[in-house]
Parts: C-alpha cells; structure tokens; sequence
C-alpha cells in the first residue's frame, strides 16, 4: 500500500509538472520571452522560486521513498544548480527514474520504520505519519505552488493539468 502511494502518486505529480513545465516553454515561446523568467517567478518575496519549488517537490519524492523504504544513502544527490529549463526537467525526469526501481517490496515495515530528519532535533515519525503528515502534504504544496506561479504569470494551464491523466474506465 505504501508503494502505491508514495511511488504511484509522487511519479504521476512530477510526470504532470513536466507536462506543466512543457505548457510554460510553449507560452514563453508564444510571447517570446525567455522561460528563464518563469523558473525565477515567486508568489511573495519571501517564497521559494518556481525553480525551487520544483527541486523542493523533487527532494520530497525521493528522500520520502527513501526513508521509508529504508535507503536514505541510496537517493539519488542533486547539487541545486540548474538554471534552465532543461536542466530542471531533467532532474525530475532522473527522480521519476529513481521512484520506478522501488518495488512493493522494498516497503515492507515502512509503516512502523521510525523516521527522522537533522531538522527535526532528534524527534521521530513512524513510517505512517511521515507519509501521511510530511511526504504527500509537502509534495502537493510544492506542485500546487509551482502550478499556481506558473498560472499567476498567465500560463495557460488549468486543473486537468495539475490532476493529469486519470484511469477511467468504462461503467459496468
């Protein structure tokens, strides 16, 4: 069960942010401007870029599969360096990757893993709380706040975007 959550929801919201991202190089380009304005776009002054935001939800996604699977030194490190739009793409495309080698498996005992940070002072979460009060919590606030700068500066994106494509399937 954890799997399916923490990898199933973490890929399909970073895969959905790509298709974002894909939408906002095809503004700039329309309005012929560089993308690189975007990827620096904030809501308030005092809230992380839209650069780093996606880094945020990227760091997120993996460290949360990581810790709960019990492979914190496994994750894959990012040094924080893009800058272009290519280079963000790619590490979410690298994180993706990442979440796809965690099988079920690998998640046995995660529920009851106790789980800690370097910020949280020696303080711990079970595996449960931490998926369900940090991971899914943090990663939809970085999505949505990406999406939203993105949607403030007049991209044209709505909320079939942000949810992606869904498993309909025909009535019975």
């Amino acid at each position: 069960m954890i799997h399916d959550i923490v990898v199933t929801q973490s890929t399909k919201m970073l895969t959905n942010l790509l298709a974002i991202l894909g939408e906002a190089e095809k503004f700039a380009a329309e309005k012929k401007f560089d993308v690189g304005i975007l990827l620096q776009a904030r809501l308030a002054p005092d809230q992380f870029s839209l650069m780093q935001q996606i880094r945020t939800a990227c760091d997120t996604a993996k460290l949360g599969a990581a810790r709960l699977a019990g492979r914190d030194k496994d994750a894959p490190v990012h040094a924080d360096t893009e800058q272009t739009l290519a280079e963000i793409k790619a590490r979410i495309g690298s994180v993706v990757d990442y979440l796809k080698g965690f099988s079920p498996e690998a998640f046995a005992g995660a529920a009851e893993r106790r789980i800690t940070q370097p910020r949280w002072a020696g303080k711990t979460l079970s595996g449960q709380e931490f998926l369900v009060q940090h991971v899914l919590p943090n990663l939809y606030f970085h999505v949505t706040t990406a999406y939203a700068i993105l949607r403030h500066n007049g991209v044209g994106i709505g909320k079939k975007n942000y949810l992606g494509d869904m498993p309909y399937r025909d009535a019975a």
